[in-house]
């Protein structure tokens, strides 16, 4: 008897289709596997941004000023509300974007959901670098928020519904990949646009 459908089928009335692996497979899910690179490149930028003296003169000039007073301790240096909400915005959005998407995902599919990411993301992505004030920049953050959250409902799942059997886990891999190479892509820029 199975449990949890971790057992030998006792009936033959199943087909089991096994797919080839076609360039158009693995160029597939390279491409939806860059959903990754949009979250990876969010979550770094904001660490770097935030400790730059350019961004916090303009969006937290009470960090700004705080970080630049000579003082004995660095304890509390950021402790600013309008600085938190800049940070956790993306990630509460993501949260919240989380619940819609896998309705979406169900009743319109991976391919739509991934699509509504990114234009989540290009809209928060053109807002943040338009960005004239903190609530055009906290906006911006949750349109991206938005897009993290579609993305990471659909992603894996499209990966894992058009990957082949015996390459399936190295293609869904690369979701958890291209986040890293976006975090990484996101620290070299915040180090070549801090010196």
């Amino acid at each position: 008897m199975a449990v949890g459908g971790l057992g030998p089928t006792t009936g033959t009335n199943g087909v089991v289709f096994e797919a080839k692996i076609t360039p158009i497979v693995i160029i597939s899910c390279i491409m939806a596997a860059t959903g990754g690179l949009m979250f990876g490149y969010d979550v770094g930028v904001s660490g770097g941004v935030t400790s730059m003296n350019p961004f916090l003169k303009k969006f937290f000039p009470a960090v700004y000023h705080k970080k630049n007073t000579p003082q004995k301790s660095f304890y509390c240096q950021y402790d600013n509300q309008g600085l938190q909400l800049f940070t956790s915005s993306l990630y509460l959005a993501a949260l919240v974007a989380t619940f819609f998407a896998s309705h979406t995902t169900r009743n319109l599919g991976r391919r739509i959901t991934m699509l509504i990411a990114g234009f989540f993301f290009l809209i928060g992505v053109a807002l943040n670098a338009a960005a004239q004030n903190l609530a055009m920049l906290i906006v911006g953050r949750i349109l991206l928020g938005c897009g993290v959250g579609f993305a990471n409902q659909a992603v894996p799942l499209f990966l894992s519904e058009i990957a082949p059997t015996q390459i399936r886990g190295g293609l869904n891999i690369l979701f958890q990949l291209n986040i890293t190479i976006g975090i990484l892509f996101a620290e070299l820029v915040n180090y070549g646009t801090e010196k």
